[in-house]
């Protein structure tokens, strides 16, 4: 093994379960997108399908129908589209669509036509965050578009839906301000005869600290793999929660070196003693962000290392002072902490991001070994 990310499914599972078992009536989607968050889309959805998701979630639909292609036949939401998508592909393949404006509900019309049965779509409501969904002003024209389509047998309008911008800021004035609005829009639509399946705003944080904006469905990505959204608020286990994927590499060399010897590309670290370096082979083109230079931490040998000199593309290195180890002994670069190993968290407060990124940024060429639940 050069490296590789463990991903327990057991720790999946029981996590949309512990999910599940928090909100209520609400139905839980599992967000799968961007291989499941760096974890591997198939088993783990396979793993929250078995946890309770009645719904997965995804960002594009080539997800949706790689999904669709390795069997799984339960509800599936696919909310990122642009002009020309396979809109037909994914009305044939009975994927749920979402529409933020007049332009894709066009074409949504025309791949039903094509495919000759009506698309499930989701209208989604922009009511703060800025990025896709549709504007309290054009609302009442996409409403009106879309109930024409349904009573044209084109689509079906199953589902309402927006995306809160600072549920992960506790009292963040917006949070509030996006839920009254999400209500008067949906008081809008159903007032216009929108009869919807499911109504859903709730993202990991909202889901774990907004009961009010659970509505039907909830949408979880993060919380679901076992990390906190609000680390400030609570850690995973603070929720119920376990990590699922730990990052493991195997030391590919240990050498002494004297004080005053440089380290990785432009010396931005100098030996201040003699002391013992490890190398282990992954770098930034394996996800190991170039940022965490100086500061990464790493489990070696035992103890919490950090990261000396600059992360390389391939590689990078850690002091371990006159510890000694040798060339395929196992690094833990984070994990679940069950062994005093960082944990994504750390990683990202280290370099002043988010664990999302940590996780997710993880490169194919590290290969996933799945274990527990679904793991063949």
């Amino acid at each position: 093994m050069r490296a590789e990310a463990r991903i327990d499914l057991d720790a999946i599972r029981d996590n949309i379960a512990a999910i599940r078992a928090r909100v209520g009536s609400a139905a839980v989607m599992s967000v799968v997108k961007s291989n499941a968050y760096g974890h591997g889309m198939i088993p783990s959805a396979r793993a929250a399908r078995a946890g309770g998701a009645t719904w997965l979630g995804t960002a594009v639909v080539e997800e949706a129908l790689a999904l669709r292609a390795a069997g799984d036949t339960g509800r599936v939401l696919a909310w990122l589209w642009a002009p020309g998508d396979a809109f037909e592909d994914a009305v044939r393949a009975d994927v749920d669509i979402s529409v933020s404006g007049s332009w894709a509900l066009r074409e949504v019309v025309a791949a039903a036509r094509a495919a000759e049965r009506p698309a499930r779509v989701h209208l989604k409501a922009d009511t703060g965050l800025g990025r896709n969904g549709c504007t309290p002003a054009d609302w009442p024209a996409l409403v009106d578009a879309a109930l024409k389509a349904q009573a044209d047998g084109t689509v079906e309008v199953v589902g309402l839906w927006s995306h809160l911008a600072c549920a992960d800021e506790p009292g963040h004035p917006s949070v509030p301000a996006q839920l009254g609005e999400f209500v008067a829009m949906l008081a809008h639509a159903e007032g216009r005869g929108v009869t919807p399946e499911v109504r859903h705003m709730a993202n990991s944080p909202a889901t774990l600290l907004l009961p009010d904006s659970h509505f039907d469905l909830v949408r979880v990505g993060l919380a679901g793999y076992g990390l906190s959204p609000v680390p400030e608020v609570g850690g995973p286990a603070d929720f119920g929660l376990r990590p699922a994927m730990t990052l493991a590499a195997n030391l590919a060399g240990v050498k002494r070196v004297p004080a005053g010897h440089g380290v990785s590309y432009g010396h931005a670290w100098i030996a201040p003693t003699d002391t013992n370096l490890a190398l282990i082979p992954t770098g930034y083109a394996d996800g190991i962000p170039r940022h965490a230079s100086n500061v990464g931490p790493v489990l070696v040998a035992g103890r919490r290392r950090t990261i000396v000199g600059r992360v390389a593309m391939d590689q990078f290195v850690v002091d371990l002072g006159d510890d000694e180890a040798s060339a395929g002994d196992e690094a833990i670069l984070f994990g679940p902490g069950d062994r005093g190993e960082p944990t994504a968290e750390d990683w990202a407060a280290a370099i002043g991001t988010i664990s999302y990124e940590i996780v997710t940024r993880i490169g194919a060429r590290v290969p996933r070994v799945h274990t527990g639940t679904g793991a063949s």
